[in-house]
């Protein structure tokens, strides 16, 4: 079985879900994981199947005709990743105040503390006494195993208050990745 990675975009309508998933379980894949959203009238996604390796060039080529088709695919095939050593996840809320900057100014909070964002989700909304559009951002990350976690907590408490922001740590938990 090969991994494969495919990401799409296209003017949103009824059954596209259903036409990628249709074509993978039609050449023997299985849909292993995958975030979809409706995004400024598009509808994108990311997803991982995986395919038996005999009919991993028919899934590209399918893929290609979809992409024909007002549906744009990008077909990537994936490796298992390197082992790693242990890591610590650590996943953080952070809610404000619209404006520029916020994802930028946390993101290199967590770089710069060594941390990789694996996973990261947004979205805006009406505030309830103001009406202002209300900023959430969901960010899971990993660290290894001996990051300074308080270290990270002070460095991120610093921009919550320059960005006008609440920034919680939810969870930061040691792990041990597959493989290792």
């Amino acid at each position: 079985m090969h991994d494969v990675i495919l990401t799409l975009i296209g003017s949103d309508r009824p059954g596209l879900v259903e036409l990628v998933a249709s074509t993978v379980t039609r050449l023997g894949g299985n849909w292993l994981e995958s975030r979809m959203a409706h995004l400024g009238g598009k509808f994108a996604g990311i997803l991982r199947v995986q395919v038996p390796a005999e009919h991993l060039a028919v899934l590209m080529q399918t893929m290609e005709q979809l992409s024909r088709d007002g549906l744009r695919i990008v077909v990537e095939t994936s490796a298992p990743p390197p082992p790693r050593d242990e890591e610590r996840t650590v996943e953080l809320e952070c809610v404000g105040l619209d404006r520029p900057g916020i994802v930028r100014d946390i993101t290199r909070v967590l770089a710069t503390s060594g941390a990789n964002v694996e996973e990261i989700a947004t979205d805006g909304s009406s505030a309830p006494m103001s009406g202002e559009t209300l900023f959430r951002a969901r960010i899971r990350a990993s660290m290894p195993d001996d990051a300074d976690v308080a270290a990270l907590r002070d460095s991120l408490e610093r921009v919550a208050t320059d960005l006008m922001v609440e920034i919680r740590v939810v969870e930061a938990f040691g792990t041990r990745r597959p493989g290792v």
